[in-house]
């Protein structure tokens, strides 16, 4: 898979479920909440200048040197809102915490344009999230590693299941968001015929299809569902009771479901993107557990889940 192909697939930006196409996407676009300042806790004031706690002159690459400006979706959880709920939130206000800045965001909907109209046009300097090998934008050092995951009710004929090459499958109806990744590892497995697919392009401010792929199972309307870690995590552990997760780390055919997310930066941005890979380094054994209170399934390069006793580890 292209990196091209990673970006529509991956979002917010990693799991590309944006807006609805409208038939005027700028005038839809347009009526969305484009910036909310909101303040880390605790935070000191911004520092005089534009050289960074280690010595970096940030000045000629940050909008503004004394701000952590951030580029997020509105209404993406479990990654980030307005309201500051998602993961990638969190992340940002830890970050302003250490750096000693206020936080702002750019608000823009995970949509074709995203990159262009914030980070390429100066009006933030930092997403959150972005799968490495995008050539987009200049990726920094990954702070976690995930993959789809399968998603069953706990105790159910399928809990024991690690792959979608299982034969208790086959006659299984099973929730795939349409046109991501995991499709090709179904159709090379025979299972699309009793597949429910639930749409990629939706209108995040209203609906979310992982969301709805969760009370699916929960209720029996599906026996078993495909996410994007992230999501599969998060809904499955608000779900009562709870359901299990499984990283589908065990496929052998079809494109590679794991992968390496980082920040995304401008290429021009050197001293910004070192200032954050040493920040990722030093913040990492915090980075996990936010990640692991929302329910992320977390790997290490050998695909074993990292857990809150070793979540000290890099991705």
């Amino acid at each position: 898979m292209t990196p091209a192909h990673l970006r529509r697939w991956l979002a917010p930006p990693v799991l590309a479920i944006a807006l609805v196409v409208a038939s005027d996407r700028e005038a839809a676009w347009a009526q969305v909440p484009r910036e909310v300042l909101r303040q880390a806790p605790g935070q000191a004031q911004g520092q005089g200048s534009g050289q960074s706690q280690d010595g970096l002159d940030l000045s000629i690459e940050l909008v503004d040197p004394k701000v952590l400006r951030v580029c997020a979706d509105p209404h993406n959880l479990p990654f980030s809102n307005e309201k500051g709920e998602g993961f990638e939130n969190k992340i940002a206000e830890l970050f302003a915490e250490k750096l000693q800045k206020k936080l702002d965001y750019m608000f823009f909907p995970q949509a074709t344009g995203f990159v262009r109209v914030t980070l390429g046009s100066h009006r933030c300097d930092l997403i959150m999230g972005f799968p490495q090998g995008d050539d987009l934008v200049q990726v920094t050092n990954p702070y976690y590693r995930t993959a789809y995951a399968l998603v069953t009710k706990s105790g159910s004929d399928l809990a024991e299941v690690t792959t979608l090459g299982d034969p208790r499958l086959k006659t299984k109806r099973i929730g795939i968001v349409a046109g991501t990744p995991p499709g090709t590892d179904m159709a090379a497995n025979g299972l699309m015929g009793n597949a429910r697919p639930y749409p990629l392009m939706i209108d995040t401010r209203i609906d979310s299809s992982a969301e709805a792929m969760i009370k699916d199972i929960s209720s029996g309307a599906v026996d078993a569902g495909v996410l994007w870690g992230p999501m599969a995590g998060y809904y499955a552990k608000k779900s009562d009771p709870p359901l299990r997760v499984v990283p589908l780390v065990k496929e052998t055919a079809g494109p590679k479901l794991a992968y390496r997310i980082g920040m995304g930066v401008r290429y021009a941005d050197q001293n910004w993107k070192r200032q954050l890979n040493r920040l990722i380094q030093d913040s990492q054994g915090d980075i996990n557990k936010i990640l692991l209170d929302f329910g992320v399934p977390l790997l290490d390069d050998n695909d074993r889940p990292i857990t809150a006793q070793s979540s000290t580890k890099p991705p």
